[in-house]
């Protein structure tokens, strides 16, 4: 399994991984995209800033990238990425299908992305998937599985699932939503010929979401690998817009309000990947810094205090606009 050399890696940095969403396509739901990104948002602007992004990181210890189908242009700028690095053979690249892009390249689109987990978007997304990344491939996920995802129930599609895992890639999913217990919960209970189907899990994860966080030590307990998404709330648990404790802890520890949010989850025991969402180069190494952040006892729970309701997180969430 690829991820079994991020696991005994010694970087620090290793347990850090680069997802792609904010620099695959002009829109997204980050807070302060004005700020971050350049004021060109045209296909080449952001293949640029995607490809500084990469070289930052990979030149900084990240060897985990995180692409999706409806991330825009994602999945290409990675692999030309790929195709201009090929020294870089040991970093493991994951992807997503589920969602198609249907912005097109807009910032302000009437449906940026439409979601089907049916088998025959998954065979089209396959394809088009490996046009792409071909055997750079190393983990095909389910994009935003819930607990009432047809994902969970079709045969047909587990079947043509476990052969992709036969040749090699390993099969897992994301969820999202205020049951992502459950999602989780389910995903463990599927099997193919007496076979776990699902090695990796990636969830929504932060000092204000940690509902999932018993059922990722769960899915950690049997073996899957736990990608954590969303560390940082979407921009809410960084910069000023981070409550007044994350701040007091960064200033005490000479780091930004990022790095302690993204420390506060790589604390957790069954965390084998938080992924950064950054923009920029510069809030790649703000991000970075959450490696070396220490946290203890009592740090720990004075964040642990800023949990809010699942609904009304997720209600917040599906409020942001793009931009």
């Amino acid at each position: 399994m690829p991820f079994a050399r991020l696991a005994t890696a010694t970087t620090p940095t290793a347990h850090i991984g680069l997802g792609l969403a904010a620099v695959g396509r002009p829109g997204y739901i980050n807070l302060h995209r004005d700020r971050d990104l350049p004021g060109d948002r045209g296909v080449e602007a952001l293949r640029e800033r995607t490809h500084e992004l990469l070289d930052a990181a990979y030149a900084q210890g990240v060897r985990y990238i995180d692409a999706a189908r409806s991330y825009g242009r994602s999945e290409e700028f990675l692999a030309d990425w790929l195709k201009a690095h090929p020294e870089a053979d040991d970093v493991v690249v994951g992807s997503k299908w589920g969602y198609t892009y249907t912005a097109d390249w807009k910032v302000e689109a009437e449906a940026h992305e439409v979601k089907d987990h049916g088998l025959a978007t998954f065979l089209r997304q396959r394809a088009e998937t490996g046009a792409l990344l071909g055997d750079r491939l190393d983990l095909y996920q389910i994009h935003s599985v819930t607990v009432d995802s047809p994902a969970l129930t079709d045969r047909e599609l587990h079947a043509r699932l476990a052969g992709l895992a036969a040749e090699g890639v390993t099969v897992g999913l994301s969820t999202s939503g205020p049951r992502q217990a459950d999602a989780i919960r389910a995903a463990l209970a599927v099997t193919v010929d007496g076979e776990p189907l699902f090695r990796t899990v990636q969830a929504t994860f932060n000092a204000l979401e940690t509902s999932a966080g018993a059922a990722l030590a769960e899915a950690h307990d049997a073996g899957l690998t736990v990608i954590v998404k969303e560390g940082m709330a979407n921009g809410r648990l960084a910069g000023t817009e981070a409550p007044a404790v994350i701040r007091e802890i960064a200033a005490d520890a000479g780091v930004g309000a990022d790095a302690v949010a993204l420390a506060f989850v790589l604390y957790q025991p069954w965390a084998g990947v938080v992924l950064s969402g950054a923009a920029t180069v510069d809030q790649l190494a703000g991000n970075l810094h959450a490696a070396v952040v220490e946290l203890d006892e009592e740090r720990r729970s004075r964040l642990g205090a800023l949990v809010e309701d699942p609904e009304a997180y997720w209600r917040y969430r599906a409020a942001l606009p793009w931009g």
